[in-house]
């Protein structure tokens, strides 16, 4: 027979919401002992530059992209290793959570956002190539290509439009921006008010435990 969890039910969605914003927390604090910058060794694999609105299209198909390309079986290491690289950089943008991280250029996560949608986009563009894949992959950019034009994206450059990134390099947020831009500053501000609000929920409830 499973042991039972010894706290409460109650207890537990405090816990669990204690934990998420702890690891959002972490992943926060050993990003910024790095450098944000995408310019490194590039002993990886390079990936070509995405446009401000080329990003702003396939934000909104990176999860079919991603999808269809972790269900591919006729892929090689090249391919593999994109792919999780877009994968981990996404992750490094916090999920592409942070209001403004693809349509703002002044957002400090902007440039990690560019660097995960440009994976996004040479993993879709490969696939195009594969027996298997090349028949969503080309819906997928036949879709995007018609959105682009609908809405008129084509053009639409930044100031991170002709960076090209490569595997080697994790691209970071530029945290000592924070500050200046309202809409990061609020969110980051709110999850250190959950993880405080939640640890002395948690500690309180776990007291009365222990008493009992």
């Amino acid at each position: 027979m499973l042991r039972q969890s010894q706290y409460p039910n109650s207890a537990k969605p405090w816990l669990a919401k204690l934990g998420l914003a702890a690891l959002l927390l972490s992943a926060a604090g050993n990003a910024s002992a790095h450098n944000s910058s995408s310019a490194g060794s590039h002993a990886g694999i390079p990936i070509p530059e995405i446009s401000h609105g080329e990003m702003a299209v396939i934000a909104g198909y990176r999860n079919r992209i991603i999808n269809l390309a972790s269900q591919a079986t006729d892929t090689n290491e090249p391919f593999r290793r994109v792919l999780n690289y877009a994968q981990i950089q996404y992750s490094y943008c916090f999920w592409g959570r942070m209001p403004g991280s693809v349509a703002d250029e002044r957002s400090p996560f902007n440039e990690c956002a560019h660097a995960y949608l440009a994976a996004a986009k040479a993993v879709l563009i490969a696939m195009r190539a594969m027996p298997q894949e090349a028949g969503a992959a080309s819906a997928i950019i036949a879709d995007a290509d018609a959105e682009m034009v609908r809405r008129g994206l084509s053009l639409i450059t930044c100031r991170f439009s002709g960076e090209a990134f490569n595997t080697a390099d994790i691209v970071r947020p530029r945290w000592s921006e924070i500050p200046m831009h309202a809409a990061s500053m609020a969110v980051l501000s709110s999850l250190v008010g959950i993880l405080f609000g939640v640890y002395f929920a948690a500690k309180r409830l776990l007291g009365r435990q222990s008493s009992v």
